[in-house]
């Protein structure tokens, strides 16, 4: 009796940092994921415990539940169905439990997502002993929204198992969800993001729920549906970045420098509504999606010349540019910028040059020390498959 689900990450297409001055920007999900098994245990198994795996790191936890119930007094008086926030009471001694882990100082950044999993686990269901498997596709902490697909996957099977969602148990591979319980699980994702993130906007998780791309702009988020296929090279720089200090650096910039800060978030704007009609403009022939390329890579290149004017590029960002330009491949840093991940449009209608050409790319890529991953972008959401149940 299992269920796995799996969750996408996300890039963003365009529209990073000028989004928190009030310009639009895109977002697209990825067909790299995360995937969370989950299992309850049968009489024959003797398991009276929460364990959970997480398998790219080789780290496995465990809790007895008399432990849980011990710790959190509240266990099993949430209601799946109605989403709620973690308490500060409730904070601390999931933080307690964390802290008991002694996590060694590599594996610190992991303590935030175990507190959600905790919490998620706990206010859907209970004390009930399970077996949790956790493993990704997608590199941790490289701003491809690695915590949102481990929070949208986690709420979905969790969810699946519930008495929130009536599901087909039968149904072979993988299936998806109805809009409302769509909805239930990015309520429940963003709680976890909380956890995780302290004020998250949002954006990561609805990418990774509903899957294809999203628009938005000074807090609304609107779904869009691309009609043309997309893909692009993501190359993790494997260079760590504080976010939270690249976007303090941009708004001081705007500080010092008003009106010429202004016009380059407006200017943004345009480009992020651009794509967007870009995207969403009907297709009729492979000319057409050969010409939609080409604007949407010299809008691509537009935006990282404006995030170079913010001042959130970076020399190893510069490197796969001046890589990937010599193949006149279109590129920009996609996220917070200093390091993290850059986004390469690849041309879709030729995919014999495309693969010869990215071959050498990756190739030279490979050779700075980059990692890279093809990834094909605006699919879909989260997906559930169940196994071991009978019809």
């Amino acid at each position: 009796m299992e269920v796995r689900a799996r969750a996408p990450g996300k890039i963003i297409l365009t529209g990073e940092h000028a989004v928190v001055h009030g310009s639009t920007a895109v977002a697209a999900a990825i067909d790299l994921y995360t995937y969370v098994s989950l299992r309850f245990p049968t009489p024959e198994d003797n398991n009276d415990a929460l364990q959970v795996q997480f398998k790219d790191v080789d780290l496995e936890f465990s809790w007895p539940v008399g432990k849980l119930k011990e710790v959190l007094p509240e266990l099993g008086s949430k209601s799946a169905s109605s989403p709620s926030s973690c308490s500060l009471e409730t904070t601390k001694a999931i933080a307690s439990l964390v802290e008991e882990l002694n996590l060694a100082d590599a594996k610190i950044g992991l303590a935030s997502g175990i507190s959600a999993f905790i919490w998620l686990y706990t206010s859907i269901h209970g004390d009930k002993p399970a077996k949790v498997v956790v493993n990704s596709e997608l590199p941790l902490g490289s701003g491809l929204g690695s915590s949102a697909a481990l929070c949208v996957a986690l709420s979905a099977a969790l969810l699946s198992l519930s008495d929130s969602l009536k599901l087909d148990f039968s149904h072979q591979g993988w299936q998806t969800f109805g809009d409302s319980e769509l909805d239930l699980v990015n309520k429940w994702a963003f709680e976890g993001e909380k956890m995780i993130h302290g004020r998250p906007s949002g954006i990561d998780n609805t990418v990774s729920t509903f899957g294809n791309m999203i628009k938005f702009r000074s807090g609304e988020l609107t779904r869009i549906k691309t009609n043309m296929p997309l893909k692009m090279l993501v190359t993790n720089t494997k260079v760590g970045r504080n976010t939270r200090a690249l976007v303090s650096g941009v708004s001081e910039r705007a500080v010092r420098h008003g009106s010429a800060m202004s016009s380059v978030f407006k200017a943004v704007d345009s480009i992020s509504n651009e794509v967007a009609a870009i995207i969403q403009s009907p297709v009729s022939d492979d000319l057409a999606i050969t010409e939609k390329e080409e604007k949407l890579g010299e809008l691509m290149e537009m935006n990282q010349g404006l995030l170079q004017c913010m001042g959130v590029s970076h020399s190893t960002i510069e490197t796969v540019i001046k890589t990937t330009l010599k193949y006149k491949l279109a590129t920009k840093l996609t996220g917070a910028g200093g390091g993290g991940c850059v986004v390469t449009l690849l041309p879709a209608h030729d995919l014999v040059l495309a693969g010869t050409v990215v071959d050498k790319v990756i190739a030279e890529l490979e050779e700075c020390g980059f990692q890279c991953l093809i990834a094909g972008i605006g699919g879909r959401g989260m997906e559930i498959s169940f196994s071991g149940f009978s019809s």
